[in-house]
């Protein structure tokens, strides 16, 4: 029996640990290092809390360039895991602490998110459509 290409990729789908996105991302961590060890299982990119609300899935770490709590509250509606600001954006001392009330962690990255959705991506870490194509 032989397997598709398109089949090998979705074998490589993994899920991921927030230490490993940290690495992947040379991201800082503003807050949640206690929190490394816990997995991602798929990551959206996106800066319309909108699309964050309709798309994603528990298990998810958020890339966004939103600085502001409102950032928080949505990931809490929708069970994200961790949020990782790009672009080397820092959140506001009011997403810091709120997101350290809802536990949330929360990364900083140099990369823009395109980027950073695409070293993930190739790294095996799926997007919330939970559809892989051969690259």
């Amino acid at each position: 029996m032989t397997i598709s290409a398109l089949e090998k990729w979705k074998l490589r789908e993994k899920t991921m640990k927030l230490e490993e996105v940290r690495d992947i991302l040379e991201a800082e961590v503003v807050w949640g290092s206690e929190y490394l060890c816990q997995e991602i299982e798929m990551a959206c990119g996106s800066d319309l809390l909108s699309d964050v609300l309709a798309f994603t899935k528990a298990g998810t770490l958020l890339l966004t360039g939103l600085i502001n709590p409102q950032v928080i509250r949505t990931a809490e509606m929708v069970d994200i895991s961790a949020i990782c600001f790009v672009r080397g954006k820092k959140p506001e001392k009011s997403t810091m602490e709120l997101a350290k009330e809802k536990k949330i962690p929360l990364l900083c990255t140099k990369f823009p998110m395109y980027e950073s959705c695409g070293k993930l991506y190739r790294n095996g870490l799926a997007g919330c459509s939970g559809v892989r194509e051969e690259i």
